[in-house]
């Protein structure tokens, strides 16, 4: 193992890497509740505590719907399935018809939940912090979903991977 110090910003970036995660893609009804939705790309999720139940995410401060996120009262976070690769390289492009083509449908909030996700979270806005370069959303889970037999897609080492057969 080569001990490095975290101030080198790529190797920090490549070290971080080896961490294997799921992708979502986190989503927001239309502004005002007309317009099109809002959906970005997101690997930096994870759930806070059960009780109550809070998940969070991070947005980078330089993403254009940051703004959008930071007024937002509900969002969904949508855990991609292995077939949605398409989708997540749709979602993390800044600008451009992300929507076009997309099946979602709204729970109770309008968030939009992507269809054949492999799992759903509708979530209250809870807290919002500072995390340096990214801004951390905490959301209260008010609704959730799973499909039992789907599998993850992961992202690994800047490459998406698949869970091997069983």
């Amino acid at each position: 193992m080569n001990i490095k110090t975290p101030d080198d910003a790529r190797a920090f970036r490549d070290t971080l890497g080896a961490f294997a995660t799921g992708v979502t893609v986190v989503t927001l009804p239309g502004i005002d509740g007309g317009g099109e939705p809002i959906g970005v790309t997101v690997s930096s999720f994870n759930s806070v505590s059960i009780n109550p139940p809070l998940v969070l995410f991070s947005i980078d401060k330089s993403s254009y719907s940051l703004p959008a996120f930071e007024a937002a009262s509900h969002y969904a976070v949508n855990v991609l399935e292995e077939s949605q690769e398409a989708l997540s390289n749709r979602f993390a492009m800044a600008g451009g018809d992300k929507w076009r083509g997309v099946d979602f449908e709204g729970w109770d909030t309008g968030a939009p939940i992507l269809k054949g996700a492999l799992a759903a979270f509708e979530c209250a806005a809870h807290h919002q912090y500072d995390g340096g370069d990214h801004v951390i959303f905490v959301g209260r889970v008010l609704r959730m979903a799973s499909l039992a037999d789907a599998r993850p897609l992961l992202y690994v080492r800047g490459h998406y991977t698949r869970l091997a057969d069983d």
